[in-house]
């Protein structure tokens, strides 16, 4: 099995850290050892957080080098942008289309990357990207709360696993009579990543 190295990031409560811990049920129902990290010490404050996961036959660190990702999965466009450089030149990266200025940025006044920049950074770094509006998608379905699903099921075509095995994963970890709708954001997730790719220029 090749091994898999992810990195999710984004801003707290955006449900990042179930995101993970569903991928790492997804990873281990594959045959997989995994390993994740969280930092997540300003989560509830609005700050940044990013979770690491692992994927491969024997995983010696939970932590992924920079500059060795698969896979970026971003809940919020600065992030993506602040955490690009931790994909490798093959990378790559599925991103909310959403903006949620950050504590941090608050306080050193920076200016938020507009539309064009944050295309141009995804495009410099990743392979392919997928960048699409999953909360406003969620919204649509009925709860926001499953923009995080929606993403992973954009994820989910560039990677060699059953859908079954992701919705096994997803199921079990969301309440009885949030199973439907969440069933549902995988798949429409799913269904638009397999729309165009943007790729780096030639």
């Amino acid at each position: 099995m090749r091994p898999l190295n992810f990195v999710l990031v984004g801003v707290g409560g955006q449900g990042i850290l179930l995101s993970s811990d569903i991928l790492c049920m997804v990873g281990m129902a594959s045959g997989y050892d995994v390993k994740k990290t969280d930092v997540h010490g300003m989560a509830q404050r609005g700050g940044s957080v990013i979770s690491h996961v692992r994927l491969a036959e024997t995983v010696y660190s939970p932590v992924v080098p920079e500059g060795a990702a698969d896979y970026l999965l971003a809940f919020e466009k600065l992030e993506a942008c602040r955490w690009a450089h931790f994909l490798h030149n093959e990378g790559v990266a599925v991103v909310n289309d959403q903006a949620i200025p950050t504590l941090a940025l608050a306080a050193t006044r920076a200016t938020y990357p507009d539309d064009e920049q944050v295309r141009a950074i995804l495009s410099e770094r990743a392979k392919e990207y997928r960048l699409l509006s999953a909360g406003d998608l969620a919204l649509e379905l009925g709860n926001q709360r499953v923009a995080n699903v929606i993403l992973l099921g954009a994820l989910s075509p560039f990677l060699s696993i059953p859908e079954d095995i992701w919705l096994d994963a997803i199921v079990s970890r969301v309440p009885p009579k949030a199973r439907a709708i969440n069933e549902e954001a995988f798949r429409m997730g799913r269904l638009i990543a397999t729309g165009e790719a943007k790729r780096t220029p030639a």
